[in-house]
């Protein structure tokens, strides 16, 4: 049972450090060339469209095994906790910085340029470090399975 919980961290880690990674490199720079409206109306429906099943289980399940395994997997104990602590540490940025500026997007009116001002610069880098952290967790885990297994 631990290697299962072990294998579906790892799995849920790399699929949320993927996302993170995929718009630190394609969404966000790919809507920075559009206008203040395209931007801030594409944020407004990506940020609507994410909160689904497929993402919560990843983005909450993520940690929530990884702090399973903590407990499951004697053996590489240091690199599942290391895991765990960065994938948590995604979740609290998330939490802290990544949600409240989605919030003010949703709720900044039609002012696009104002509300793209305040949102895209601070957002993108907090996601870049969220891309970093999530992908420092998903190693870890990974580091864990591998020397668990060799």
């Amino acid at each position: 049972m631990s290697t299962v919980v072990l294998v579906a961290a790892v799995v849920a880690a790399g699929l949320i450090a993927g996302l993170f990674y995929a718009y630190a490199c394609s969404v966000m720079p790919g809507l920075a060339r559009g206008d203040d409206k395209t931007f801030v109306e594409g944020m407004r429906g990506i940020n609507v469209a994410i909160i689904n099943p497929v993402f919560m289980l990843t983005f909450l399940g993520a940690p929530l095994l990884a702090g399973v395994a903590v407990f499951l997997n004697p053996g590489p104990r240091p690199w599942v906790i290391a895991g765990f602590a960065f994938l948590v540490a995604m979740v609290v940025i998330t939490g802290a910085v990544n949600i409240p500026l989605n919030n003010a997007l949703d709720k900044g009116g039609d002012d696009y340029a104002a509300v793209r001002a305040q949102f895209e610069t601070v957002w993108v880098r907090w996601n870049v470090l969220r891309a970093l952290v999530s992908t420092a967790g998903f190693g870890c885990l990974v580091a864990a399975l591998l020397t668990r297994r060799g």
